[in-house]
């Protein structure tokens, strides 16, 4: 966050390598973990946790950069604290619930969608100094493909969490009141 409200193109390629770095590791933990049959319950609750920490905090942040319409971050958020909450009330039913297809699926359009965020932000900070081909049909045909990404996001995002809130409607239809 300090590089990404940071001015200047040096903090935009710091903010994309500070980023990169964070999904990397996310990714070769998994790797890891799964390959090595070191797959825990702790890993499964909190891997996806930090996953909506890391992506979270970048679309707000767009947002507060008037780069991504707020709507979409509200349902991602929305779909990330309903499905949260499923898996909190599974845990006080001794159950773990794992990530699934769709929402890797899901994780890794939020990553991309990030991704060529982070890059408009290196390019138009470095405008036409540093890039040559940058100008203001570039920035507004880029501005087009975040948009596209980030609907495309949005519905992966939405359509994820009503699967993973089906597949596992016992968890709440099962919840101890008290």
């Amino acid at each position: 966050m300090l590089f990404l409200f940071s001015h200047g193109v040096i903090s935009k390629c710091l903010a994309l390598c500070v980023f990169l770095a964070a999904s990397f590791t996310d990714f070769l933990d998994g790797y890891i973990a799964k390959k090595n049959n070191m797959v825990t319950m702790f890993g499964k609750l909190m891997d996806p946790i930090a996953d909506k920490i890391l992506v979270l905090s970048a679309l707000m942040a767009f947002v507060e950069m008037k780069l991504i319409p707020a709507w979409m971050v509200v349902i991602i958020i929305f779909r990330e604290v309903t499905i949260t909450g499923l898996r909190i009330t599974a845990l006080t039913q001794g159950k773990v619930l794992a990530a699934e297809n769709g929402g890797k699926h899901k994780m890794v359009s939020q990553v991309l969608s990030i991704f060529v965020i982070l890059l408009f932000l290196v390019f138009r900070e470095g405008g036409s100094n540093v890039f040559n081909f940058w100008n203001i049909s570039t920035e507004k045909a880029y501005k087009d493909i975040i948009l596209v990404l980030m609907t495309i996001t949005t519905l992966l995002t939405l359509i994820s969490g009503i699967s993973y809130l089906i597949k596992n409607k016992g968890v709440y239809f099962n919840a101890k009141t008290s």
